[in-house]
Order: structure tokens, then sequence, then C-alpha cells
């Protein structure tokens, strides 16, 4: 029997879920609208009816007495999977996740454990209205005591939650929302990449391309449009942002000699600062040129209407890749 299907995101997201659920007792899904509705993007369809209102819990709107209350069943022995409706809405449990939750483990002498999850939407895309599409990554990057990961597509959604409920450290996970409906195979067997590790999408040999979440998909665009300009993109899906598997972006940028960062937050100060700084630092003699870095403008997500023009898009990619080409 194949352990192979082919699942939207959204769905995988939902099948890791209820796999979750199944697994142990004490899992459990909470936030605003997760239950009845089945969550504003329906990724939790159908696990309150399956699993009943203790355990798929519809919560008030309050993020941080969301957050609070999860980090409370943590340490009673839980494993809460918190939803957080839209990327923006994080902000007021911001004080939660950085000054508790993070800092918990470390506070005990490890003594502790927080197995809490924070679901995240996350990027922009679906033309939503304001405070509903930001890319809050670097708050939480610059956390210590969070792993940070985002999925880019089914088979690593699937995997990658199931990972992250079963982990005893609290992860903040990013889903990217405007691929919530892009099929791909998932594969059900558990032969999975470890969490923190990245992985190579598409082997080159000309620019080391990295980037994770919306973006790998874009970036993969490139590396197709680039063969036809005979040039060969190595695109690297992160996977996780903290902890940051940085021997699979060492090699590659190693062999390559020449390297481009993308991600829809703005460029100033964004993650891609932190991979372009170490990449200077630990490759420096092997770059062929500076590491460039392609992301939004430093504005907040503009209106539905002009959303095109600030999230990077295949030709600020292939700009950012023939010019580190030339230099």
């Amino acid at each position: 029997m194949s352990t192979t299907e082919t699942l939207t995101l959204g769905k995988a997201l939902n099948e890791g879920l209820r796999r979750a659920l199944e697994d142990d007792p004490k899992v459990l899904v909470m936030g605003e609208d997760v239950g009845r509705l089945g969550g504003v993007f329906r990724v939790t369809d159908g696990l309150q009816k399956d699993f009943g209102e203790d355990r798929v819990i519809d919560t008030p709107l309050a993020e941080s007495g969301i957050v609070g209350t999860a980090i409370g069943l943590a340490l009673r022995g839980y494993r809460p999977i918190v939803e957080i409706q839209f990327d923006g809405f994080v902000f007021p449990a911001a004080d939660q996740i950085i000054t508790q939750l993070a800092k918990m483990r470390l506070r005990s002498q490890g003594a502790l454990k927080l197995p809490v999850v924070i679901r995240i939407p996350c990027g922009g895309g679906i033309g939503a209205v304001e405070h509903h599409s930001e890319s809050p990554e670097v708050y939480f990057t610059h956390t210590a005591g969070l792993r940070v990961v985002a999925c880019s597509n089914p088979a690593d959604a699937y995997s990658m939650i199931q990972q992250s409920v079963a982990c005893d450290d609290p992860v903040i996970f990013f889903e990217p929302k405007r691929r919530y409906w892009d099929k791909a195979p998932v594969d059900r067997s558990g032969d999975w990449l470890p969490l923190d590790r990245a992985r190579v999408v598409q082997p080159g040999s000309d620019v080391t391309v990295l980037a994770y979440g919306p973006m790998v998909k874009t970036c993969l665009e490139a590396a197709s449009a680039a063969l036809e300009e005979e040039r060969s993109l190595e695109v690297i899906d992160l996977r996780s942002l903290n902890p940051l598997d940085f021997g699979t972006v060492e090699e590659s940028v190693r062999r390559t000699g020449r390297c481009v960062v993308v991600h829809e937050a703005p460029v100033f100060s964004g993650y891609g600062a932190e991979l372009a700084a170490r990449i200077s630092e630990k490759c420096f003699y092997h770059l062929e040129a500076p590491v460039l870095r392609v992301g939004g403008f430093s504005t907040p997500y503009p209106a539905n209407r002009l959303e095109e023009h600030y999230l990077p898009d295949l030709d600020r990619v292939m700009d950012a890749v023939d010019r580190v080409m030339e230099w």
C-alpha cells in the first residue's frame, strides 16, 4: 500500500495535526475559531468534531491569554498547539513568548519542558487587509530559547508539524499562507529529514540561493528561468531558521562562490542580514562577489492592490542573480 498522497499544504498540516492528536492524548489544539469553524484557512477543519471540545479548543480573542494558558498547560504535562489566526495578531502575545516561554527552560536549568508549538500563518500574497500580512520571523530568531521553523511545501508541512509537536522546546512554526493551496506528494512513512536541517531543493553550480517559507517556490521559478540563460542556481530551503543548519549553506557557498538571500520581510535588519554576515565571515576566501539580499521594502505591508510591487518576485530575484554573476 502506497504511503504517498498528493495534498495541499493546508490539508497536509491538517493531517499532521490529526496524527499528532491521535498519537498522544496530551496534545491539544487551541486558538481563535479553530474548533467549530476549522480555522480561517480550514487547517483545523474536522478536528474538533473528531477529538472533542476539550482537545480542540475555541479560545477568546486574546492572544496573550492563549499563549499564557498554553504555557501553563505545558508545565502540567500537556503539549499545546496554538494557532495565531494571522501573523499580525502575534504581537499582543510577544510578552508571553519572549519574556516567559523562551526563558523557562534556561531559568529552570533544563528541569522544565516547554513543548508549545505556536503556528503562525505568515507573509502576503492573499490580498488581506492591514495587520493580516506580516513577516515577523526575525523577532523570534533573535530571541534565544525558541526554535523557529518555516515550511514551504505540503511534504514538509506534514512532517515538520509532527516533529515540532514532539519537540520538548517551544517552537514557532511559520506557515506561508499564500501556499496553503499548493499541491504536492506527501510521504506518510515517517522517513523524514530532521527538523533542524536545511534541504537542497534544486542542485546548481553558479549561485547559491537561500530562501524559506513562501519564497522557496519563487526561487525555484527563478532557477528554471536561469537555465534558459545557461545559469545554474542551487536553491536551498532553510526550513529551520533557529537553529540554522549552516553546514549545508557553507558547503554550497564554498562551491558556488556566490550567494543571494531571499525573504519577504524588509531587507534592513532582516534574517538575510545574519546569513550574509555569517557567510562573509566563514566563506570570505571562497566568495567571488558580495552576498546580495532580496526582500521587502522598509515600509509596512501595503494595501492589497500594491502587494505585487512590494513582494519579491521572479524579476527581482533574477536581477540579484545577474548582479552577483557580473560582479
